[in-house]
Formats: structure tokens, sequence, C-alpha cells
């Protein structure tokens, strides 16, 4: 701040000399005029140019004006009668005077208004010139650090100052390190003291900038959060004026867009390989899944007959009755596999008709305990016939797995318990257990795809982790919700799942 009163101070005593300067030369002049013999008239025409001159090298309309008053004084004390006096013998004067000084006050405002517009068009056209540049020179950039590198390279050299710049990633926390340039063909990295304090200092900070030890930090920020900090020494921000703060700051825009820009490109460009690899998955599966479907379906029948041929006492029985149980596992596992990939694919369709709640739910309950049978399933439903909207079959898949489920966390001795009640205009299904219950670890990830829980129960039966997302994805193609939580008052875990009783139609425009 000291500097800069000091560079004001001798602008203005700069200016004020050639103000005197100025004054004095057209006094000369006509003096020289008045030796000659020339008109009184000839040397107003010398003071109103000595007005011009001034506005000319001097900046703002003061110094015109003030040199006007000092003409109209220098020519009533110089050239008028009485001489060497302000005092003025021939009132004409006065009239004189009067015009003489409205015409240099006119004359140094319109001169000062014509050479501020020149100036103000020569700084946007080095702003644009400026802005071009470095924008030509962001479009080749290969990353975010290439164009912080350009960034800095650009306006070290427009700013006349060793810029640096610091990248954030795509959390929104400073890297370690910054780029500074050092010449003007040289950049260094340098570390950054205390990226938290950093990032504390400027959190909140949409515009302007925040002061560090070493550099005013100004922060680059995308559409959705910060990107950058661009970094000017102390020494060269505090001297700089406000038409290079604003360049400064469109220089700041347009790196941020172009920051944006290789944030969008990049993200489009891995959703297109996941989608891809993706694809690439669905079909792997779906073709294994089509190539196991009829073998398993005669290793199941073929066991089914063992076991019909085969005493239950004969140790070839359980022989048996293990491949049997081991192929329907596989079979279901099949099921829901190409039940998985139908529903990426969006071919899964959705046939729904007015079915009895009861009707589906036996079929899903006869359907698990014949996988089951030392199993016992409690089942409460209405006594009035509940219809719900639904496709019956994709509903029964979903109870087969949520009961499926339970059985493999329950004991053959504990409760399994299907509730189905209304309530409002919702159907409401409940899958209820007895065992272990949901880790708390476990809770927020068991609609994940492939995730499996980290019980010790759970690590000893058989599951890839696809039966509670098909759930979910079955549930929400029929316009519901599902949810799964521990038993409130007791051991076990509870799946619930709602069904809109009416069909959910979009009105017509009309």
């Amino acid at each position: 701040m000291k500097s800069l009163r000091n560079n004001d101070l001798k602008e203005m005593i700069r200016y004020v000399l050639i103000t005197a300067l100025i004054i004095t030369a057209a006094t000369g002049i006509g003096w020289i005029f008045l030796i000659i013999g020339f008109p009184e008239t000839n040397i107003v025409i010398v003071y109103l140019l000595s007005i011009l001159l001034t506005a000319r090298f001097t900046r703002g309309s003061v110094y015109g004006i003030v040199g006007s008053v000092a003409a109209t004084c220098a020519f009533n004390y110089f050239f008028t009668d009485p001489f060497y006096t302000l005092s003025v013998n021939d009132p004409s004067y006065f009239i004189t005077f009067g015009i003489m000084t409205i015409t240099a006050i006119i004359t140094s405002a319109l001169t000062s208004k014509v050479k501020q517009n020149a100036l103000e068009s020569q700084e946007k056209q080095a702003e644009t010139s400026a802005l071009f540049q470095l924008t030509n020179r962001l479009t080749d950039a290969a990353d975010i650090s290439d164009i912080a590198a350009i960034t800095t390279e650009t306006i070290s050299g427009i700013m006349n100052c060793r810029a640096a710049c610091l990248c954030f990633d795509e959390n929104g926390q400073p890297q370690t390190s910054f780029i500074q340039q050092l010449s003007a063909h040289q950049q260094v990295r340098r570390k950054v003291d205390d990226p938290s304090e950093l990032k504390h200092r400027i959190e909140g900070l949409r515009g302007g900038y925040v002061v560090s030890g070493e550099f005013y930090d100004w922060p680059i920020y995308g559409r959705e959060s910060i990107l950058g900090l661009l970094r000017i020494p102390i020494t060269n921000a505090a001297s700089m004026g406000e038409p290079q703060k604003r360049l400064l700051r469109s220089m700041i825009e347009s790196t941020a867009l172009a920051m944006d820009r290789y944030r969008s490109a990049r993200q489009q460009q891995e959703s297109r390989e996941e989608t891809i690899q993706e694809r690439y998955r669905s079909n792997l599966l779906r073709a294994i899944s089509h190539d196991l479907r009829t073998p398993l379906s005669g290793i199941m029948g073929t066991s089914e007959i063992l076991m019909d041929m085969t005493e239950s006492t004969d140790p070839r029985y359980d022989l048996a009755e293990g491949i049997h149980k081991d192929a329907d596992w596989l079979h279901s596992l099949v099921e829901n596999i190409l039940s998985l990939t139908r529903l990426q694919d969006g071919k899964l369709t959705i046939t729904k008709q007015l079915e009895a709640a009861e009707e589906v739910v036996g079929g899903a309950v006869r359907h698990i305990l014949k996988r089951y049978p030392g199993y016992e399933i409690t089942v409460a439903v209405p006594e009035e016939v509940l219809l719900v909207p639904m496709d019956a079959k994709l509903i029964e898949q979903v109870l087969i797995n949520l009961l499926d489920n339970a059985i493999k966390h329950t004991p053959p001795d504990r409760e399994i318990k299907i509730t189905v009640s209304q309530e409002d205009n919702l159907a409401v299904f409940s899958v209820a257990d007895s065992g272990c219950g949901i880790g708390a670890s476990d809770l927020p990830n068991i609609f994940q795809m492939f995730y499996t829980t980290h019980s010790g129960k759970a690590d000893a039966q058989r599951s890839v982790g696809l039966g509670l997302p098909i759930c979910e994805a079955i549930i929400k193609a029929h316009e519901g919700m599902i949810e799964g939580h521990n038993r409130a008052g007791g051991t076990g875990a509870e799946f619930i799942f709602t069904l809109p009783k009416e069909e959910i139609t979009h009105a017509e425009p009309e």
C-alpha cells in the first residue's frame, strides 16, 4: 500500500509540472505575440491550445480544469490592463474571461473523454488478444496438469510476473505440489506447505482472492466444485490495476472452462468404457447361463430318478440328494443371472395383471419348501382377497429370493414369517426371519450387486450377491419400494416391499 501511495504522489507531481510547464510556455508565446503586435485573440487561441496539450499529456479531467483556470488567470495577469494584477478595468473582459474559461473547460473535458475512450479501447483489445492467446493454447492441452502449465506460462508472460497454479483433485482436495513459472522457458514444481490449511482458507470464497505468505490466491471454480488456484506473487498483485484484475479474472474463467471440459470428456470416456465392459460381462453371463440350463435340468431329473429308485437308508440316496440340491442351487443361480442380464439390458418385460396376493405368496412358499422340506414358514394374509396389479411370476421370484435368503441365515427350528397387509393404497409384503440379523457394516450395502455379508454364517452359505439386487430391480419396475433392516425387539432380519394397488397412469395433456 505504501508503494501505491508513492507511485500516486509521483504521478500527481509529474502531471502538475507538465501543466505548469505548458501554461508557462503559452505565456511566453503570448509575450512574443504581444511584442510582434498580434491581437489579443491570437494569445487566447494559444492558451486554448495549451489546455488541449494539458489534457493530452495528463490523465483525467482535473488537470485540464485546473489548467483552464490557470490559463485564464495568466491571460488576465499578463495581457490585460492593468498589467501584472488580477484587477480588470474594462468590464467587457469579464465576458472574455468567462467565455475563455468555459471554452477551455469544455475542450479539456472532451479531450480527456476521447483520450479515456482510446485508452479503454486499447485495454479491451489487449484483453481480447490475451484471452485468444490463452484459449488457443488451451485447446491443445492433454490433461489438467498441462492446462495448469499453459495457464501459468501465458499469465506470467502477460502480467510480467512469476505466476503459479495449484490444481485440485475431483474430490475437491488440493494437490501436494504446484507449478510456478521461473523464467520464459522454465517451470518448476514446488511443494505445498499445508494443503489442509490452504483448503480451509479458501472455503466459501467464490470471488476475489485470499492473501497467503507469498501469493495472492485466486480460486478457479468449475460448474460444481473448485478446480484449482491461480497464484500471483504479492509484489506483482499489490500493484495490479483494475483493468489487469479484470483481465486476470477473464483468463481464470477460460482456464476453468478448459478444466471442466477435460473432466467432462474424461468422465464420458470412462462411462463409455464401463458401458462396454458391462455389455461384455452381460453377454458372457447370458451365454454361460443358457449353456448351463440344459445340463442342470438333466442332472436334476437324473438325481430325482436315482432318489426314487433308492431307499432312504441307502448311502447312495444321500449322494443323489446332495447332487440334486447342488444342481437346484446352480439352477436358481442361473435363473437369477439371466434375470439380471435382462434387467440390465432393459429387456425384462413387466406384464401386470390383477393377482391375488395370497396365491402368489402360496406359490413361492410351496417352491421353497420343496427345496427345504425341513423348514416351516408362517403366512399371515388379510381375510379378504387382496388383488394387486403385478407380474405374478416376477413377484413370486422376489419372494423366493427373500425366503431363500432367510433360510440361509435361520436354523430349521426358528420362525420364518411372511405377512401381507394393506396400507392406504399400497400392498405391503414382509419376509421376516429369526436368524443372526444383518451386521451394521453390511446394512448400507445389502442391495449392491455381488455384495455378500461378512458374517461367519453367511460365509458358510453359498451366495454371489445377486438375489437382493434383482429383488430391488423388479420391485422398482413395479413402481414399488423395498427395504431391509434388523427386526425390532428380537433377532433376525426383515425385508419389506410395497406395491401400488392401482396402476400408475400419466394424464394425457388436454
